[in-house]
């Protein structure tokens, strides 16, 4: 914290030096993707149980797909996070509300932050730059980013996120595992995955949770450290599970004996007599075209051209459209399109 002396020699307030997250954290959360963040869509609740394990509250969280719009015209999907801790300490009713919309990207772009004791509420105002905010995690975002890290069973090693404070005053966090423990819920003994957030705060004494999680994302246990209050899950929840879509299907080769196959061969025989039909009423109905070909044969027969294709070509070149009319052999020494000459 720096300060600043006009000068008229009268001191200032205070400058803030803002913290940064790390490239890690900002890589972190860019490589989070909508399909990720999918199966953590949705509502969950825990009841608060004190020291000596009685019910003195609840905790509940919901995260759900909405539209975001500043000026009413302009609209953006986005992700409608809301949480409420409802507890009574020693005969004193808490409550804390949390309203964040957070992006795809997950930078939050607005967050409410109400905190009541005896229904006295104190609303404070902070606005920083956009430019100051590369990497936070609000704590509307902190739900989603707890979400996927459980489902991934990874948290990302030296990661240094910001944060807000008690004070909303930006500071860093960092997330660590505490692998995987066994937790009691109703009957059944599971396995949960354990995430601890630490929030060094600007002017206090760093804040730290652990997160306790089923496979699926949803949160089983949450303790403050320090704090008498812990939030447990009664009951198994159904866990949720992501749709993988089906392989495709691969279709081996079958040998196809046509002449076996009785239908297939039935059909062979009709097309065979229908071709042949089609083509003795064609030769039937130009009888030019077996005067033409036996002059083609005999002619043939007599040259023996060791070329017979060149040979056909300049017989029949004649006959062509496109051709002016001439005689099929003119001169024996008049050069030919069809042959090569050097």
């Amino acid at each position: 914290m720096q300060k600043k002396t006009s000068e008229e020699g009268t001191e200032e307030a205070p400058i803030e030096k803002i913290p940064a997250a790390n490239k890690k954290a900002v890589n972190f959360l860019s490589l989070i993707g909508t399909n990720e963040i999918k199966p953590c869509l949705f509502e969950e609740s825990l009841i608060a149980i004190s020291e000596n394990g009685q019910t003195i509250g609840k905790f509940s969280v919901s995260v759900k797909m909405t539209c975001y719009s500043l000026d009413e015209w302009e609209e953006e999907d986005c992700y409608l996070v809301h949480a409420t801790s409802k507890v009574t300490i020693d005969g004193v009713p808490c409550t804390t509300t949390i309203t964040g919309y957070v992006t795809k990207r997950l930078e939050t772009v607005e967050q409410h932050t109400k905190e009541s004791v005896r229904e006295e509420i104190q609303v404070d105002t902070f606005s920083y730059k956009c430019s100051q905010l590369q990497g936070l995690v609000s704590e509307s975002a902190n739900l989603l980013v707890l979400r996927v890290m459980a489902r991934r069973q990874v948290v990302p090693e030296n990661a240094v996120f910001l944060s807000f404070d008690t004070e909303q005053h930006i500071c860093t966090s960092t997330y660590n595992t505490l692998g995987f423990q066994k937790q009691q819920v109703g009957k059944e003994e599971v396995d949960v995955f354990v995430i601890e957030r630490a929030v060094n705060s600007v002017n206090d004494i760093p804040l730290n949770w652990q997160f306790y999680f089923l496979s699926d994302g949803h949160l089983s246990r949450r303790v403050q450290v320090g704090s008498p209050v812990t939030m447990v899950i009664l009951q198994m929840p159904i866990l949720i599970e992501t749709d993988e879509p089906d392989p495709r299907p691969v279709f081996g080769k079958i040998p196809l004996d046509w002449e076996e196959d009785m239908e297939l061969y039935s059909m062979f025989l009709d097309r065979k007599e229908e071709l042949q039909a089609s083509h003795a009423t064609y030769v039937r109905r130009h009888p030019e075209l077996t005067a033409l070909l036996a002059d083609f044969l005999q002619l043939l027969l007599l040259r023996k051209p060791d070329d017979v294709v060149t040979f056909a070509a300049e017989f029949f070149a004649p006959f062509s459209a496109q051709n002016p009319p001439c005689r099929s052999f003119q001169s024996s020494d008049k050069p030919s399109p069809f042959r090569s000459h050097v």
